[in-house]
Protein backbone atom coordinates (compact mmCIF):
# COMPACT_ATOMS: atom_id res chain seq x y z
CA UNK A 1 0.00 0.00 0.00
CA UNK A 2 1.21 3.14 -0.84
CA UNK A 3 2.56 5.57 2.28
CA UNK A 4 0.07 8.45 2.62
CA UNK A 5 1.79 11.77 4.29
CA UNK A 6 -0.37 12.47 7.25
CA UNK A 7 1.11 15.97 7.97
CA UNK A 8 0.40 19.22 6.32
CA UNK A 9 1.43 22.66 6.82
CA UNK A 10 1.41 24.46 10.48
CA UNK A 11 -2.74 25.31 9.38
CA UNK A 12 -3.53 25.11 5.67
CA UNK A 13 -6.99 25.53 6.32
CA UNK A 14 -7.22 29.20 8.60
CA UNK A 15 -4.50 30.06 5.98
CA UNK A 16 -7.29 29.54 3.36
CA UNK A 17 -8.42 33.11 4.78
CA UNK A 18 -5.64 34.99 4.10
CA UNK A 19 -5.98 38.22 1.66
CA UNK A 20 -4.04 36.76 -0.26
CA UNK A 21 -5.05 33.31 -0.25
CA UNK A 22 -8.84 33.77 -0.23
CA UNK A 23 -9.91 35.81 -3.66
CA UNK A 24 -8.69 32.30 -5.26
CA UNK A 25 -7.72 29.16 -2.61
CA UNK A 26 -7.45 26.99 -5.51
CA UNK A 27 -3.48 26.67 -5.73
CA UNK A 28 -3.32 25.82 -1.85
CA UNK A 29 -6.13 23.31 -2.47
CA UNK A 30 -4.08 21.52 -5.46
CA UNK A 31 -0.82 21.51 -3.24
CA UNK A 32 -2.91 19.94 -0.32
CA UNK A 33 -4.01 17.44 -2.80
CA UNK A 34 -0.83 16.25 -4.23
CA UNK A 35 1.51 16.42 -0.88
CA UNK A 36 -1.28 15.56 1.92
CA UNK A 37 -4.79 14.25 0.25
CA UNK A 38 -5.98 12.55 3.51
CA UNK A 39 -3.97 14.21 6.66
CA UNK A 40 -5.14 15.20 10.28
CA UNK A 41 -5.84 18.99 10.96
CA UNK A 42 -5.26 19.17 14.69
CA UNK A 43 -7.12 22.76 15.36
CA UNK A 44 -10.26 21.15 13.89
CA UNK A 45 -9.49 17.71 15.31
CA UNK A 46 -10.74 16.17 11.99
CA UNK A 47 -9.54 14.10 8.80
CA UNK A 48 -9.43 16.41 5.16
CA UNK A 49 -10.24 15.05 2.45
CA UNK A 50 -9.44 16.68 -0.67
CA UNK A 51 -9.82 14.59 -3.60
CA UNK A 52 -13.23 13.83 -5.28
CA UNK A 53 -12.74 10.20 -5.38
CA UNK A 54 -12.35 9.84 -1.29
CA UNK A 55 -14.78 12.95 -0.46
CA UNK A 56 -17.64 11.34 -3.13
CA UNK A 57 -17.32 8.11 -1.26
CA UNK A 58 -18.11 9.84 1.76
CA UNK A 59 -20.55 12.23 0.66
CA UNK A 60 -22.83 8.74 -0.26
CA UNK A 61 -22.01 6.37 2.49
CA UNK A 62 -24.40 7.75 5.16
CA UNK A 63 -24.02 3.91 7.27
CA UNK A 64 -20.21 4.56 7.86
CA UNK A 65 -20.43 8.31 7.37
CA UNK A 66 -23.23 10.67 9.83
CA UNK A 67 -24.26 13.64 9.42
CA UNK A 68 -25.92 13.28 12.24
CA UNK A 69 -23.50 13.74 15.00
CA UNK A 70 -25.98 12.10 17.54
CA UNK A 71 -24.62 9.03 15.97
CA UNK A 72 -21.54 9.07 17.45
CA UNK A 73 -22.31 10.29 21.01
CA UNK A 74 -22.67 14.33 20.53
CA UNK A 75 -24.73 16.42 22.03
CA UNK A 76 -26.66 18.57 19.20
CA UNK A 77 -28.60 21.68 19.53
CA UNK A 78 -32.40 21.47 19.04
CA UNK A 79 -31.89 24.21 16.41
CA UNK A 80 -29.84 22.42 14.69
CA UNK A 81 -31.67 19.17 13.88
CA UNK A 82 -32.55 19.41 10.60
CA UNK A 83 -33.24 17.81 7.27
CA UNK A 84 -29.49 19.03 6.49
CA UNK A 85 -28.53 17.30 9.69
CA UNK A 86 -30.53 14.34 10.39
CA UNK A 87 -29.72 10.72 8.53
CA UNK A 88 -32.33 7.87 7.73
CA UNK A 89 -35.04 6.94 9.40
CA UNK A 90 -35.80 10.46 10.41
CA UNK A 91 -34.10 12.04 7.48
CA UNK A 92 -35.88 10.44 5.16
CA UNK A 93 -39.63 11.78 6.53
CA UNK A 94 -38.72 15.09 6.18
CA UNK A 95 -36.95 14.93 3.37
CA UNK A 96 -40.00 13.06 1.53
CA UNK A 97 -41.87 15.65 2.84
CA UNK A 98 -39.95 18.48 1.47
CA UNK A 99 -39.50 16.73 -1.92
CA UNK A 100 -43.23 16.46 -2.08
CA UNK A 101 -43.62 19.92 -2.11
CA UNK A 102 -41.24 20.92 -4.51
CA UNK A 103 -42.64 18.48 -7.07
CA UNK A 104 -45.86 20.12 -6.48
CA UNK A 105 -45.36 23.80 -7.43
CA UNK A 106 -46.41 25.11 -10.43
CA UNK A 107 -42.76 25.88 -11.48
CA UNK A 108 -43.47 27.03 -15.03
CA UNK A 109 -45.05 30.04 -13.86
CA UNK A 110 -42.70 30.84 -11.01
CA UNK A 111 -39.61 30.46 -13.78
CA UNK A 112 -41.73 33.18 -16.03
CA UNK A 113 -42.06 35.43 -13.38
CA UNK A 114 -38.29 35.33 -12.52
CA UNK A 115 -37.24 35.81 -16.21
CA UNK A 116 -39.48 38.89 -16.46
CA UNK A 117 -38.03 39.97 -12.89
CA UNK A 118 -34.66 39.37 -14.10
CA UNK A 119 -35.00 41.34 -17.21
CA UNK A 120 -36.71 44.54 -15.50
CA UNK A 121 -34.31 44.76 -12.77
CA UNK A 122 -31.01 44.48 -15.37
CA UNK A 123 -32.77 46.86 -17.59
CA UNK A 124 -33.05 49.37 -14.74
CA UNK A 125 -29.09 48.90 -13.71
CA UNK A 126 -28.00 48.92 -17.08
CA UNK A 127 -29.16 52.78 -16.99
CA UNK A 128 -26.65 53.48 -14.29
CA UNK A 129 -22.70 53.49 -14.72
CA UNK A 130 -22.21 50.84 -12.57
CA UNK A 131 -23.96 48.74 -9.26
CA UNK A 132 -22.98 46.05 -6.59
CA UNK A 133 -23.89 43.11 -8.44
CA UNK A 134 -23.96 41.37 -5.14
CA UNK A 135 -26.28 43.59 -3.14
CA UNK A 136 -28.20 45.10 -5.70
CA UNK A 137 -28.96 42.31 -7.95
CA UNK A 138 -27.76 38.47 -6.49
CA UNK A 139 -28.96 38.80 -2.96
CA UNK A 140 -32.50 40.85 -3.39
CA UNK A 141 -33.63 38.52 -6.46
CA UNK A 142 -32.34 35.56 -4.80
CA UNK A 143 -34.17 36.03 -1.77
CA UNK A 144 -37.88 36.88 -3.65
CA UNK A 145 -37.12 33.71 -5.75
CA UNK A 146 -36.81 31.41 -2.67
CA UNK A 147 -39.93 33.13 -0.75
CA UNK A 148 -41.89 33.10 -3.75
CA UNK A 149 -41.36 29.57 -4.53
CA UNK A 150 -42.22 29.14 -0.40
CA UNK A 151 -45.56 31.33 -1.01
CA UNK A 152 -44.60 34.22 0.98
CA UNK A 153 -43.55 37.81 1.56
CA UNK A 154 -40.05 37.90 1.62
CA UNK A 155 -38.66 39.17 4.60
CA UNK A 156 -36.99 42.81 4.71
CA UNK A 157 -33.19 42.53 3.78
CA UNK A 158 -31.79 44.68 5.88
CA UNK A 159 -33.16 42.22 8.67
CA UNK A 160 -32.57 39.05 7.15
CA UNK A 161 -28.94 38.78 5.29
CA UNK A 162 -27.29 40.08 8.55
CA UNK A 163 -29.00 37.10 10.09
CA UNK A 164 -28.43 34.68 7.56
CA UNK A 165 -24.75 35.92 7.39
CA UNK A 166 -24.27 34.84 10.95
CA UNK A 167 -25.38 31.61 10.53
CA UNK A 168 -22.96 31.25 7.16
CA UNK A 169 -20.07 32.95 9.91
CA UNK A 170 -20.63 30.04 12.04
CA UNK A 171 -20.39 27.30 9.79
CA UNK A 172 -16.26 28.00 10.36
CA UNK A 173 -16.76 27.62 14.20
CA UNK A 174 -14.66 24.93 14.13
CA UNK A 175 -12.12 27.66 13.25
CA UNK A 176 -13.16 30.73 15.27
CA UNK A 177 -15.25 29.36 18.01
CA UNK A 178 -16.72 32.71 18.88
CA UNK A 179 -19.16 32.48 15.80
CA UNK A 180 -20.85 29.09 17.19
CA UNK A 181 -22.99 30.97 19.70
CA UNK A 182 -24.61 34.06 17.59
CA UNK A 183 -24.72 31.26 14.47
CA UNK A 184 -26.90 28.99 17.00
CA UNK A 185 -29.10 32.18 18.13
CA UNK A 186 -29.76 33.10 14.40
CA UNK A 187 -30.72 29.67 13.61
CA UNK A 188 -33.37 29.71 16.57
CA UNK A 189 -34.29 33.13 15.41
CA UNK A 190 -34.78 32.09 11.80
CA UNK A 191 -36.61 28.98 12.80
CA UNK A 192 -39.53 31.20 14.93
CA UNK A 193 -39.74 33.00 12.10
CA UNK A 194 -40.82 30.48 9.91
CA UNK A 195 -43.05 29.14 12.75
CA UNK A 196 -45.22 32.06 11.76
CA UNK A 197 -45.83 30.88 7.96
CA UNK A 198 -46.38 27.46 9.60
CA UNK A 199 -49.21 28.96 11.82
CA UNK A 200 -50.76 30.83 9.50
CA UNK A 201 -49.97 29.34 6.18
CA UNK A 202 -50.01 31.01 2.91
CA UNK A 203 -52.64 29.70 -0.16
CA UNK A 204 -49.96 28.40 -2.18
CA UNK A 205 -46.41 27.63 -2.06
CA UNK A 206 -44.58 25.05 -0.51
CA UNK A 207 -45.37 26.69 2.78
CA UNK A 208 -48.94 25.78 2.23
CA UNK A 209 -48.09 21.97 1.21
CA UNK A 210 -46.18 21.37 4.18
CA UNK A 211 -48.55 22.64 6.40
CA UNK A 212 -51.69 20.89 4.87
CA UNK A 213 -49.36 17.81 5.14
CA UNK A 214 -47.16 18.19 8.24
CA UNK A 215 -49.74 16.20 10.91
CA UNK A 216 -49.55 13.18 8.73
CA UNK A 217 -45.93 13.30 7.79
CA UNK A 218 -44.93 12.17 11.35
CA UNK A 219 -41.99 14.81 11.32
CA UNK A 220 -41.42 16.45 14.76
CA UNK A 221 -43.10 19.99 14.61
CA UNK A 222 -39.72 21.76 15.68
CA UNK A 223 -37.85 19.58 12.98
CA UNK A 224 -40.05 20.77 10.20
CA UNK A 225 -39.88 24.62 11.41
CA UNK A 226 -35.95 24.16 11.69
CA UNK A 227 -36.38 22.37 7.85
CA UNK A 228 -38.03 25.11 6.39
CA UNK A 229 -35.55 27.70 8.10
CA UNK A 230 -32.54 25.45 6.30
CA UNK A 231 -35.09 25.21 3.08
CA UNK A 232 -35.45 29.73 3.19
CA UNK A 233 -31.78 29.71 4.61
CA UNK A 234 -29.77 27.50 2.12
CA UNK A 235 -31.88 28.44 -0.94
CA UNK A 236 -31.09 31.80 -0.48
CA UNK A 237 -27.13 31.84 0.21
CA UNK A 238 -26.61 29.25 -2.65
CA UNK A 239 -28.59 30.77 -5.54
CA UNK A 240 -27.17 34.59 -4.04
CA UNK A 241 -23.84 33.47 -3.82
CA UNK A 242 -23.41 31.18 -6.82
CA UNK A 243 -25.01 34.22 -8.72
CA UNK A 244 -21.79 36.55 -7.52
CA UNK A 245 -19.09 33.41 -7.83
CA UNK A 246 -20.58 33.13 -11.70
CA UNK A 247 -20.52 36.27 -12.56
CA UNK A 248 -17.29 36.83 -11.43
CA UNK A 249 -15.75 34.21 -13.40
CA UNK A 250 -17.76 35.33 -16.75
CA UNK A 251 -17.00 38.56 -16.38
CA UNK A 252 -13.65 38.65 -16.06
CA UNK A 253 -12.84 35.72 -17.96
CA UNK A 254 -11.93 37.34 -21.64
CA UNK A 255 -14.86 35.57 -23.99
CA UNK A 256 -17.04 33.85 -21.43
CA UNK A 257 -20.20 35.88 -21.76
CA UNK A 258 -20.16 35.03 -25.12
CA UNK A 259 -19.09 31.13 -24.41
CA UNK A 260 -21.66 30.86 -21.83
CA UNK A 261 -24.26 31.52 -24.90
CA UNK A 262 -23.09 29.10 -27.16
CA UNK A 263 -22.68 26.16 -24.29
CA UNK A 264 -26.33 27.05 -23.05
CA UNK A 265 -27.45 27.83 -19.78
CA UNK A 266 -27.68 24.02 -17.71
CA UNK A 267 -24.29 23.07 -18.80
CA UNK A 268 -22.25 26.47 -18.63
CA UNK A 269 -23.94 26.96 -14.96
CA UNK A 270 -22.64 23.45 -14.11
CA UNK A 271 -19.38 24.32 -15.06
CA UNK A 272 -19.44 27.60 -13.09
CA UNK A 273 -20.17 25.66 -9.48
CA UNK A 274 -17.79 23.22 -10.60
CA UNK A 275 -15.05 26.39 -11.06
CA UNK A 276 -16.28 28.07 -8.03
CA UNK A 277 -19.00 26.41 -6.13
CA UNK A 278 -20.68 28.21 -2.94
CA UNK A 279 -20.06 25.20 -0.88
CA UNK A 280 -16.30 24.80 -0.11
CA UNK A 281 -16.39 22.18 2.47
CA UNK A 282 -18.69 19.81 4.33
CA UNK A 283 -18.26 17.65 7.54
CA UNK A 284 -19.74 14.28 8.59
CA UNK A 285 -18.44 11.71 11.44
CA UNK A 286 -17.50 8.53 10.79
CA UNK A 287 -19.40 5.91 13.09
CA UNK A 288 -17.38 2.71 11.35
CA UNK A 289 -13.90 2.02 11.21
CA UNK A 290 -12.98 3.26 7.48
CA UNK A 291 -9.91 3.44 4.88
CA UNK A 292 -9.84 6.41 2.70
CA UNK A 293 -6.75 7.15 0.83
CA UNK A 294 -4.40 4.70 2.49
CA UNK A 295 -5.49 5.62 6.22
CA UNK A 296 -7.42 4.36 8.19
CA UNK A 297 -10.59 6.43 9.38
CA UNK A 298 -11.57 5.19 13.46
CA UNK A 299 -14.93 5.55 14.04
CA UNK A 300 -16.01 8.55 16.30
CA UNK A 301 -13.10 10.43 13.79
CA UNK A 302 -14.91 13.96 12.12
CA UNK A 303 -14.11 13.98 8.65
CA UNK A 304 -13.89 17.51 6.70
CA UNK A 305 -13.89 17.47 2.92
CA UNK A 306 -13.18 20.25 0.79
CA UNK A 307 -15.57 20.09 -1.61
CA UNK A 308 -13.81 23.38 -3.74
CA UNK A 309 -10.81 20.82 -4.20
CA UNK A 310 -12.61 18.10 -5.16
CA UNK A 311 -13.91 20.00 -7.86
CA UNK A 312 -10.84 20.73 -9.28
CA UNK A 313 -8.95 17.02 -9.09
CA UNK A 314 -7.20 16.51 -12.09
CA UNK A 315 -8.24 12.18 -11.76
CA UNK A 316 -11.52 13.42 -12.30
CA UNK A 317 -11.40 16.62 -14.54
CA UNK A 318 -9.53 17.50 -17.62
CA UNK A 319 -7.72 20.88 -17.36
CA UNK A 320 -9.57 21.68 -13.88
CA UNK A 321 -8.25 24.73 -13.56
CA UNK A 322 -9.53 26.44 -17.02
CA UNK A 323 -13.04 27.13 -17.32
CA UNK A 324 -14.93 25.31 -19.86
CA UNK A 325 -18.58 25.95 -20.43
CA UNK A 326 -19.19 23.50 -22.44
CA UNK A 327 -17.78 20.78 -20.43
CA UNK A 328 -19.94 17.42 -20.12
CA UNK A 329 -20.15 15.33 -18.26
CA UNK A 330 -19.58 17.61 -15.08
CA UNK A 331 -19.56 15.19 -11.74
CA UNK A 332 -19.21 18.06 -9.38
CA UNK A 333 -19.84 17.49 -5.64
CA UNK A 334 -20.88 21.78 -5.60
CA UNK A 335 -24.16 20.80 -4.14
CA UNK A 336 -23.07 17.34 -2.21
CA UNK A 337 -24.46 13.86 -3.26
CA UNK A 338 -26.02 10.89 -1.55
CA UNK A 339 -28.82 11.36 0.68
CA UNK A 340 -28.15 14.93 2.00
CA UNK A 341 -28.05 16.49 -1.53
CA UNK A 342 -28.82 19.81 -2.37
CA UNK A 343 -32.63 20.05 -2.16
CA UNK A 344 -33.05 23.26 -3.55
CA UNK A 345 -30.07 22.76 -6.28
CA UNK A 346 -32.24 23.57 -9.33
CA UNK A 347 -33.77 26.67 -8.62
CA UNK A 348 -30.03 27.96 -7.59
CA UNK A 349 -29.27 27.00 -11.50
CA UNK A 350 -32.50 28.12 -12.71
CA UNK A 351 -31.54 31.41 -11.15
CA UNK A 352 -28.39 31.39 -12.39
CA UNK A 353 -29.44 30.67 -15.90
CA UNK A 354 -32.06 33.29 -16.23
CA UNK A 355 -29.54 36.15 -14.67
CA UNK A 356 -26.29 34.80 -16.52
CA UNK A 357 -28.33 34.21 -19.39
CA UNK A 358 -29.93 37.58 -20.10
CA UNK A 359 -26.23 39.43 -19.52
CA UNK A 360 -25.04 37.47 -21.94
CA UNK A 361 -27.78 38.17 -24.45
CA UNK A 362 -28.90 41.84 -23.63
CA UNK A 363 -25.87 43.13 -22.22
CA UNK A 364 -22.75 41.32 -23.74
CA UNK A 365 -20.12 44.21 -22.64
CA UNK A 366 -21.00 43.98 -19.27
CA UNK A 367 -17.89 43.69 -17.39
CA UNK A 368 -16.25 44.62 -13.63
CA UNK A 369 -15.18 48.01 -12.85
CA UNK A 370 -13.38 47.20 -9.54
CA UNK A 371 -11.89 44.01 -7.88
CA UNK A 372 -14.47 41.52 -6.38
CA UNK A 373 -14.21 41.61 -2.61
CA UNK A 374 -14.69 38.23 -0.99
CA UNK A 375 -16.56 37.40 2.33
CA UNK A 376 -14.37 35.94 5.02
CA UNK A 377 -16.05 32.56 5.24
CA UNK A 378 -14.37 29.36 3.91
CA UNK A 379 -17.27 26.63 4.35
CA UNK A 380 -19.82 28.79 2.02
CA UNK A 381 -17.68 31.20 -0.37
CA UNK A 382 -19.08 34.23 -1.84
CA UNK A 383 -18.76 37.67 -2.54
CA UNK A 384 -19.12 40.99 -0.34
CA UNK A 385 -19.47 43.21 -3.00
CA UNK A 386 -18.73 43.47 -6.92
CA UNK A 387 -18.50 46.51 -8.65
CA UNK A 388 -20.12 46.15 -12.31
CA UNK A 389 -21.28 48.14 -15.65
CA UNK A 390 -23.86 47.14 -18.12
CA UNK A 391 -22.69 50.15 -20.74
CA UNK A 392 -20.53 49.17 -24.05
CA UNK A 393 -17.47 49.78 -23.75
CA UNK A 394 -16.63 53.43 -24.63
CA UNK A 395 -12.54 53.31 -22.95
CA UNK A 396 -10.10 50.86 -21.47
CA UNK A 397 -12.18 47.85 -19.33
CA UNK A 398 -10.48 47.81 -16.03
CA UNK A 399 -8.32 45.25 -15.91
CA UNK A 400 -9.26 42.47 -12.97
Amino acid sequence: MAQVDQTAPADPIKDLARPDVLPDPYPAYAALRENTPVFWHEPLGSWVLTRHADCLAVLTDSARFASDWRRAGEEIPAPLLSVQTLDPPEHTAIRHLLLDGFRAQDRHTLHERLDHEVKELLGDLAARPSFDLVGELAEPLALRFVTAFLGVPAPDLDWFVPMSRTVVDGMDAGLWPEKHEPAVAARAELAAYVGGWLADPPDTGLIAHVAAHADDSGVDPAVLRNSLRAVLHAGYESASRLLGNAARALLTTPGALAAFRAAGPATAVDELVRMDAPVQADARVCVADTELGGVTIRAGAPVTLLLGAANHDPLRFTHPTELRLDRAPNPHLGFGRGAHACLGASMAIRLAGSVLGTLAADHPGARAVAEPHHRRNLTLRGLDRFEVTLRPTTGEEVRT
